[in-house]
């Protein structure tokens, strides 16, 4: 989760409060204080609120839980002459692209470490590491409108940030550090991503590099912002970034985004609040404590809502969503907003009314039973995701897709889907830990979604250079015996093991797990390069 580093002085300058109230109560809007020093504090703030990742965010949030200033903040948006026209062909490449324009700033050390900071944590936090989001900030009194977003050829060259000398854009990538880093995201197209000005001036590849001629500095007063990527969320993190330049005395003006072929356009930022409508009702029976429609309208404008109650009896209360909240996409989050709002800690403790005596139910006591097993079997318990993505699950496994649950609103490409078997997971964990020494043992005890039900599934995975089929079948049979379970072994077509080296695990007649030697292209599709064995039951 990203650390946000709030220097005292700048931050009491922009909430209007003193140090010790805002290091009272910040801990309550949902963050963790990871440290407080002399001159800052640093914040850890959770993955779902992007909003949050700089001192202006931290600030306008604060204003409001402080009851300093509350209610939705409003932006205006004034219009620009600015435009940029959209290539057809990169539609192909990076299809997503929102700008903006910001005017009259005055930067600081301050203002100008949290710009960065934020378009770094933004690429990480949205942007999936560049690849779903890429943020490029410009110095705009550097170069001439209007720009256009075309597809360039690899030898096409400029100077890219950092160097002094020109470089073709595939040399960027085999030589630049930045190039280097992220050379996986443009590396598979025949061309590649480019932003230029009326002049063939390179403002940015994106999402690899910006140009060096609009590198902004101490006294830049006029930003071009371009925001490129392959979903919609390119429109969220734009707002984010305008809304934090607004809150340091910046103007948003808007650019007009031309596509191809006479198809229209539209234009960027749209800071319009998105309206939603909940139920006081439903609210209060989530909640656990009562409220009235004009309570919770007061704890949702602290939280920098717009709420409006229903009138008369109406049970309803009217809330405008700030544009740069990513993570409002269903009424409980609003709902856990009112909580926030109202304060965790005013929320009184109350015993259950009806006393019972607790046991460990079966399913945990099997879950412990098999865990003490790989303990003794000398395997590190791991504990990861239950969500996971087509692509990891089922395309590097080198197995065909299948039915699986679904998530209906997925925040990123990597958490689309419920796993159905654990493996992937673990052989993901070995692909992230390839910096420490073999051999790595890892299971899991977990649940996994299939046929949309919950099943308790056993999995295990060893990489070592020695690793063989005997080796996963003795820890099977080990399994097998301390469970007192009689099984058989058969033939396995399971594509993600090696032919003549992978077996069924057979209890009763049916099939209960799968072990034998990870195929090598499986192992490959992960980034690993030692042999690694593998099994996987169910039903014990």
């Amino acid at each position: 989760m990203p650390v946000i580093t709030l220097h005292y002085d700048d931050l009491e300058d922009l909430i209007g409060a003193d140090r010790e109230a805002i290091i009272k109560r910040i801990p309550m809007i949902g963050a963790d204080i990871e440290r407080v020093e002399e001159d800052h504090i640093d914040i850890e703030f959770f993955p779902d609120r992007p909003d949050l990742y700089s001192v202006e965010g931290v600030a306008r949030a604060m204003r409001g839980f402080l009851d300093i200033e509350t209610g939705l903040p409003t932006y205006e948006v004034s219009k620009s002459d600015i435009s940029i026209t959209f290539d057809h062909e990169i539609g192909k490449i990076r299809p997503f692209l929102a700008c903006a324009v910001i005017k009259d700033l005055e930067f600081t050390s301050y203002s100008i470490e949290s710009l960065m900071n934020l378009q770094e944590d933004l690429h990480w936090g949205l942007g999936r590491n560049r690849a779903k989001v890429s943020i490029g900030v410009h110095d705009l009194d550097r170069v001439a409108p209007p720009f256009r977003y075309i597809a360039a050829e690899p030898s096409y060259e400029f100077v890219p940030l950092d160097f002094d000398t020109p470089m073709s854009m595939a040399d960027i990538l085999k030589k630049h550090p930045k190039g280097v880093k992220f050379a996986h995201l443009a590396d598979k197209f025949d061309k590649y991503p480019l932003i230029i000005d009326s002049n063939e001036n390179v403002l940015s590849f994106p999402p690899i590099i910006n140009g060096t001629l609009t590198r902004v500095e101490d006294d830049t007063r006029n930003l071009f912002i371009e925001v490129t990527g392959t979903g919609r969320a390119v429109f969220v993190a734009l707002n984010i970034v305008v809304t934090a330049l607004a809150e340091r005395g910046g103007r948003i003006e808007s650019v007009q985004v031309c596509m191809p072929d006479d198809d229209g356009g539209y234009t960027t930022p749209d800071l319009d609040p998105a309206i939603r409508t909940i139920s006081r009702t439903e609210a209060v029976a989530l909640l656990g404590f009562d409220l009235s429609r004009d309570e919770i309208a007061r704890h949702l404008q602290r939280m920098r809502f717009g709420a409006v109650p229903g009138s008369g009896s109406d049970d309803t209360i009217k809330v405008m969503v700030p544009a740069y909240r990513a993570d409002i996409m269903h009424d409980y989050d609003i709902f856990e907003d009112i909580a926030i709002g109202y304060g965790y800690e005013r929320i009184v403790p109350a015993l259950p009314e009806t006393m019972t005596i607790g046991e460990e139910h079966p399913v945990s006591r099997m879950k412990s039973a098999l865990r003490e097993i790989m303990v003794g079997l000398s395997f590190y318990e791991v504990m990861p995701f239950a969500l996971t993505s087509e692509a990891v699950h089922f395309d590097r496994m080198q197995r065909p897709r299948t039915s699986a649950t679904h998530v209906m609103h997925p925040i990123s490409q990597e958490q689309t889907m419920l796993r159905t078997t654990i493996l992937p997971n673990l052989l993901e964990i070995l692909s992230l830990n390839q910096h420490r020494e073999l051999p790595q043992q890892i299971f899991e005890v977990g649940d996994v979604i299939a046929g949309g039900h919950n099943k308790v599934h056993l999995a295990a995975v060893a990489i070592d250079p020695r690793a063989n089929f005997s080796e996963i079948r003795s820890a099977v049979d080990t399994v097998m015996h301390e469970r007192g379970v009689v099984y058989e072994i058969a033939d396995s077509d399971d594509p993600a093991f090696i032919e003549g080296r992978r077996a069924e695990i057979v209890v009763g007649g049916k099939c209960a797990g799968v072990f034998g030697e990870v195929h090598p292209g499986v192992i490959l599709n992960f980034g690993l390069d030692q042999p690694v064995i593998a099994f996987e039951m169910w039903g014990l």
